[in-house]
């Protein structure tokens, strides 16, 4: 199912690569949403507020484990486009060895702070245990989640999008029955959300990591010399790993300091945030797979030097990027209200009209942040990560600082304003630098 992205109609090789990626992510973010949307419908809204807030944590990890999948995505997609299948097995164990090793150190270091993260949030009193109890599960199971992602990157980065959409679809379904049957029939409460992802989510990890082994050795029958650790990879892999776990870690932790700023409006507005954020991310992160979908198709012809199919796949994956936002866009803008009832009672009116505004505020920017992320995949499968991360911090840092200041003057209305406001700067950054940048120098 490996899938060489250096031949073939711009448009449509995308188009057959992505639409996979697309379905994929709308089944990862159902392991969230459901985890939300039971917490919120069977168990409080204390509850909900407790999963949305230890989300804000969790994005810590999921910073790290992207961060390290797009460093062995794009150094094993030129690796696969440039023919050089010994060196793409090399990339591939070295990364495994050091998602291990990584791996370990976070979940002793995240299992010791959990606590005093969620005091560092300043989160209220009476959703402190609710949200520990969460942490706490999720964490352990870190190294699936890492591995699940990893071995993501690697199907993409060989072209392949349909098995991990196959796995996720499986998964996902499967995460809602389990969390439906560990929350009403065993009562577990949040623990019982907690557990279930972490049941799902590893053992769909087992199984892809399975399939990897085994396609990897596939790839040359014939010769079996490879090195099992590279160090030359390894910084290879590290390059592009760094500046996108810094941007990816960057923008959780903002999130974690916006996440402090709402906490302070209590719960009902934390309930709000919980649940239209989870919308939003889910949005965000479709955004983001079109984006890595460029992303391994640019990695793969500035491997086989073929730069002009690079300029016309990123015009075809911003083309893409609007036939799918146009419609979110609307659905939001003028239904939300009836997504967010998924989650919220419609007799918590206040929680309602609180994650209504956001939507109303926020879905407005949607074709500007689909720009710049388009824009950033671009950057990063041409290993341009100065750009990319020069764009994405001044995003964030400006989302930040904002949401401080305009929530003194606007209330909690304030910290929604700040969202658009950085991806508009982020976005201008973004297509300045793609515009400029010398394309022809792009490989690792």
């Amino acid at each position: 199912m490996n899938k060489d992205l250096t031949v073939g109609n711009e448009r449509s090789v995308l188009i057959s690569y992505m639409i996979p990626l697309l379905f994929s992510m709308i089944f990862q973010q159902l392991y969230n949403i459901a985890d939300s949307l039971i917490a919120g419908k069977f168990i409080s809204s204390d509850a909900l507020a407790a999963v949305g807030n230890s989300y804000e944590i969790t994005l810590v990890f999921i910073a790290f484990a992207t961060g390290i999948s797009m460093g062995c995505s794009v150094v094993v997609s030129q690796l696969f486009g440039s023919g050089r299948r010994n060196d793409v097995k090399s990339a591939i164990s070295t990364t495994f060895i050091m998602t291990l090793v990584f791996c370990i150190f976070l979940v002793i270091v995240a299992s010791c702070l959990s606590k005093d993260l969620l005091i560092l949030i300043k989160t209220p009193e009476q959703l402190i245990t609710p949200s520990k109890i969460y942490l706490d599960i999720y964490i352990w199971g870190v190294p699936f989640l890492f591995f699940y992602n990893t071995s993501n990157g690697i199907f993409s980065a060989l072209g392949d999008s349909k098995t991990p959409f196959i796995f996720l679809a499986i998964s996902s379904v499967s995460n809602i029955f389990v969390d439906l049957i560990f929350v009403i029939v065993f009562d577990m409460g949040v623990a019982g959300v907690a557990w279930a992802t972490f049941l799902c989510q590893g053992i769909s990890s087992i199984v892809s990591l399975v399939v990897v082994v085994k396609r990897v050795s596939a790839l040359e029958k014939g010769v079996k010399e490879f090195e099992i650790f590279s160090f030359k990879l390894f910084l290879k892999i590290l390059r592009i790993a760094i500046p996108s776990t810094l941007q990816q870690l960057f923008v959780s932790v903002g999130n974690i300091l916006i996440q402090a700023v709402i906490n302070s409006f209590g719960a009902v507005v934390m309930a709000a945030y919980a649940a239209a954020i989870k919308l939003n991310n889910m949005v965000i992160t479709a955004l983001m797979t079109l984006g890595n979908g460029v992303s391994s198709f640019t990695a793969q012809n500035i491997g086989a030097g073929k730069v002009e199919r690079v300029k016309k796949g990123y015009l075809n994956g911003l083309l893409i990027a609007v036939f799918f936002i146009v419609p979110v866009f609307i659905l939001f803008f003028f239904f939300g209200k009836y997504i967010l009832l998924m989650f919220i009672s419609s007799s918590d009116v206040e929680i309602l009209e609180a994650g209504r505004s956001f939507q109303l505020i926020v879905s407005i920017f949607y074709p500007v942040v689909m720009l710049k992320i388009i824009t950033d995949g671009c950057l990063r499968g041409m290993g341009k990560m100065g750009p990319f991360m020069v764009s994405t911090f001044s995003d964030l840092i400006l989302r930040v600082a904002l949401s401080f200041i305009l929530s003194e003057i606007f209330g909690y209305v304030g910290i929604w304003y700040s969202w658009p406001i950085g991806w508009v700067i982020g976005a201008i950054m973004s297509f300045i630098f793609y515009l400029t940048c010398d394309k022809s120098k792009a490989v690792i």
